[in-house]
């Protein structure tokens, strides 16, 4: 009887034995799935993540522009003096100055209040104002006293994808907004083209 139960006993050590290393195989299996699955999913997210990125890039740099543009119609309209954007399409930038000098010609360095650049994300493919003048290279000025801007216009731009996108800037209202694609604007009626 004592060999018997040394027996099952032995065959029970064999079994045992046996069935852990199915267990533990068959958990390395798992862990390699799980791996391969949550790579997976970080790789998803990662791809997700750097298009929106650039995305919010974009419009990060946008804005900046558009709240450039709308301090120096704001200074002006509450100071009296007389501010200008420049938009330099061949540099890619844009400077926000307070003209000081009546050569309009030079940018001193003490006139600059923002000096920035458009970003890889976003590039001004041409400027278009409601006076028919049109540059898509060279620079742009948007000058703005305390009767609100001089020239209303459209900076037409580019993402990183080659959506257009439209900042337009209304002469008679001071309000500077962006707009997605090709957008037209108003254009101020001559004297002539107005029948009473």
């Amino acid at each position: 009887m004592l060999s018997f139960c040394f027996y099952k006993d032995d065959y029970s050590m064999r079994f045992k034995t046996k069935n852990s290393k199915i267990k533990a195989a068959f958990t390395l299996t798992e862990l390699v799935v799980v791996l391969v699955i949550v790579s997976l999913f970080v790789l998803l997210a990662v791809t997700n993540l750097s298009g929106l990125l650039a995305s919010h890039s974009f419009k990060a740099q946008v804005q900046d522009f558009v709240s450039a543009m709308q301090m120096a119609a704001r200074a002006a309209a509450e100071t009296g003096r007389r501010y200008e954007v420049i938009v330099d399409i061949g540099q890619q930038n844009y400077v926000l100055r307070e003209i000081t000098s009546p050569d309009l010609s030079e940018v001193l360095e003490e006139e600059i209040i923002v000096e920035n650049n458009f970003g890889d994300n976003c590039r001004v493919i041409y400027v278009l104002f409601d006076d028919g003048d049109y540059t898509n290279e060279g620079r742009a000025k948007f000058r703005a006293g305390h009767s609100g801007w001089q020239y209303g216009g459209k900076i037409a731009l580019l993402d990183n994808n080659e959506q257009e996108y439209s900042v337009i800037v209304n002469r008679l209202n001071r309000v500077v907004e962006l707009k997605k694609g090709y957008v037209g604007f108003l254009v101020p009626k001559f004297k002539d083209d107005v029948p009473f």
